[in-house]
């Protein structure tokens, strides 16, 4: 197939398993990074509209499966992440870290400091409604910016991305370039101590120095339809794993933590049927133990590697 001209970098067959936070997963038919928003519209703009197009970040919550995917790959680069203050509103290229954000907001004197411990960019941030410490993205958005399948600029409020517990509803194919949240003003040395506090509370209880995804499972039940933790609902996805008995459990080079059971880490060799396959196991073992079906927080995209 023929590709639009692009003045970025455009990649056949690109393996993506140096772009994930696990290290695994097969090519891309095509990765796309494209020189600037308009390079973006262009590119999208030209190719052929029944090719699947895939927007990822920094794959911070991502199994890609070991056949790779079908499809091009949009992954957006240094012409992406900046970020300007004013007032207490914040403007976030999509492929800024969200702990950068956080950073640069706090020093600001902006109260953003629920995203210093998430990891990813802010693009994947704004489509999950990533939340953290009892606060989410859909509390502080304004609006965000986005490139739609055919190209066009668009501008997307809170009630068009309907933002719920780790889901909004982004149509297939637009890709977030940018995004504005507000925070309340703070002290900046008050707020740069909180994120040492949630970052030491975190490094304690978290396998950081561990090839993880993040939370594999989402809690079971008890969020409302605004996409808030119910604080009064104390089931936790670590503890129906424990009691199934699957904390430590391994498949190949994957495992789920000592230290945190709801964390899948890549041990060394892995590969992405391992952790997906021990993933399923757990699910499994789960149901069979409470009767409670866990959910993936975890992506899984891709084809599994073909058969020898």
């Amino acid at each position: 197939m023929t590709m639009p001209t692009v003045r970025g970098t455009l990649t056949p067959q690109r393996p993506l398993n140096d772009l994930t936070w696990l290290r695994v997963g097969g090519p891309a038919d095509w990765l796309f990074q494209p020189a600037d928003v308009e390079d973006l519209q262009d590119f999208l703009r030209a190719l052929d509209p029944s090719v699947p197009v895939f927007p990822m970040g920094v794959g911070s919550n991502l199994i890609v499966r070991d056949g790779g995917i079908r499809a091009v790959v949009i992954r957006l680069g240094r012409n992406f992440n900046g970020i300007d203050i004013d007032g207490t509103r914040v403007t976030a290229g999509a492929a800024l870290l969200d702990s950068m954000v956080a950073r640069k907001a706090a020093a600001a004197g902006v109260d953003l400091t629920f995203l210093r411990t998430i990891p990813g960019a802010i693009g994947g941030a704004v489509r999950m409604n990533a939340g953290c410490y009892g606060a989410y993205v859909a509390d502080h958005f304004v609006s965000a910016q986005a490139v739609t399948r055919g190209g066009e600029l668009v501008t997307l409020t809170a009630n068009d991305l309907n933002f719920r517990y780790r889901q909004t509803d982004l149509p297939e194919g637009w890709i977030l370039i940018s995004a504005t949240l507000k925070g309340a003003p703070g002290d900046p040395d008050a707020l740069a101590a909180r994120m040492d506090d949630q970052l030491a509370k975190r490094d304690a209880t978290q396998p950081t120095k561990d090839r993880s995804a993040g939370s594999t499972f989402r809690n079971p039940a008890g969020f409302s339809s605004t996409g808030r933790d119910d604080d009064t609902h104390e089931l936790k996805a670590w503890k129906v794993i424990d009691d199934a008995g699957m904390r430590g459990a391994r498949i190949g080079g994957a495992q789920m933590s000592e230290k945190h059971s709801n964390f899948l880490i890549n041990t060394g060799d892995a590969t992405a049927q391992d952790l997906e396959q021990l993933g399923e196991e757990v699910r499994k073992r789960v149901f069979q133990n409470s009767g409670i079906t866990l959910e993936w927080e975890i992506m899984r995209v891709g084809e599994p590697a073909p058969e020898a």
